[in-house]
């Protein structure tokens, strides 16, 4: 008995891929040069072009990914179930699906992720999303350079991001999704601070520089449990309060000790709450031409109720949106970027 090669894809369960073509590209950030954590310009940019797209100006949307995703995470699969790119394949297969062109970004940073904001102890992540990938998509694939037809979506991280970049940039984007995205901040994050003390108590000295020393010198990953708290939450005072005294570190918002509240720092995350940035940006939101938000009833994190948190908000706003309570987790649930990703370019063909 010998093999015998065969041309061409093994076929499912391997590869789904349909008539869609993604195009895996490098490019060098300008911006993101020089940051203070030393993480390259160097970055992944995909895009994905649907078939029936040559040189009509179609629709675009962004998708950003989740705290400690990379962008090549997007072809990982899970047991019996199409990647991202398949389910793309298989979305834009249906013709009765307007055209639109989809934009993987990287954001990870060494602490794991941006959040998609400008920070001086991170990066310029969201002026490197709206002022160069945006431009240089609209340079270089047939898509629309108008806001009208941009939008933006993602999940967890991603999904705050696709919160918070629209409302303070609706010169670039004029739709999003947001699938579980971070909100309701003393709901969602709180919970963590007091894991992240005891964790710093009784494995890191009480230190932060003791954790992130170890962080950047150990083989972590083999205890991810036990550094994770800790690394998440750090990540997110990198994002929302720099330290401007220690270049790539993060002021607490919380007593390494004790876990008690800094009122000063803490009220400083809360600016970056989109449920607290709704109402000051009105304007933006009521332009949206869809504002698609959804959830897991049984998310970990309990953003499902920062969700329902920021709709009540736009409710008060008058904003139109759509919002869905499934059952589900914070995890698995990639099946729901198609059914957002098809309003979203329904909603931009307008």
């Amino acid at each position: 008995m010998t093999l015998s090669l065969k041309e061409g894809s093994p076929g499912p369960p391997w590869d789904r891929r349909g008539a869609g073509k993604l195009e895996q590209l490098t490019v060098t950030s300008e911006l993101l040069s020089g940051n203070a954590l030393g993480d390259s310009a160097d970055r992944p940019l995909w895009v994905y072009l649907p078939p029936g797209v040559d040189h009509d100006r179609v629709p675009s949307i962004y998708l950003i990914q989740g705290y400690t995703g990379q962008v090549d995470s997007w072809l990982n699969r899970n047991a019996f179930e199409p990647n991202m790119v398949e389910r793309l394949d298989e979305l834009f297969g249906d013709e009765s699906v307007p055209r639109a062109i989809v934009v993987f970004v990287d954001a990870w940073t060494a602490y794991g992720g941006s959040q998609f904001v400008n920070s001086t102890a991170t990066g310029p992540y969201m002026d490197y999303l709206c002022d160069e990938v945006v431009p240089f998509v609209d340079a270089n694939y047939p898509t629309a350079a108008d806001p009208g037809r941009r939008a933006l979506a993602g999940k967890s991280s991603g999904g705050y991001g696709a919160m918070v970049v629209p409302m303070m940039r609706p010169d670039v984007f004029g739709a999003f999704a947001s699938h579980a995205g971070d909100a309701l901040f003393e709901v969602s994050y709180l919970p963590d601070f007091r894991e992240a003390a005891r964790r710093l108590r009784d494995d890191f000295e009480g230190s932060w520089d003791v954790f992130l020393d170890r962080v950047f010198t150990t083989e972590w990953t083999l205890e991810f449990d036990k550094f994770w708290p800790g690394l998440m939450i750090y990540g997110m005072a990198a994002a929302y309060t720099p330290d401007p005294d220690r270049p790539g570190r993060g002021l607490m918002p919380f007593e390494a000790h004790t876990g008690r509240l800094i009122d000063d720092v803490w009220e400083r995350w809360l600016e970056w709450d989109p449920v607290r940035m709704a109402p000051q940006k009105a304007d933006a939101l009521g332009g949206m031409k869809l504002v698609y938000l959804d959830a897991g009833d049984k998310d970990e994190y309990f953003l499902d109720l920062g969700a329902r948190a920021f709709a009540d908000e736009l409710d008060k706003l008058g904003v139109q949106y759509t919002f869905e309570l499934f059952p589900g987790k914070h995890g698995g649930i990639q099946h729901r970027y198609p059914k957002a990703i098809k309003a979203l370019a329904e909603a931009l063909a307008r």
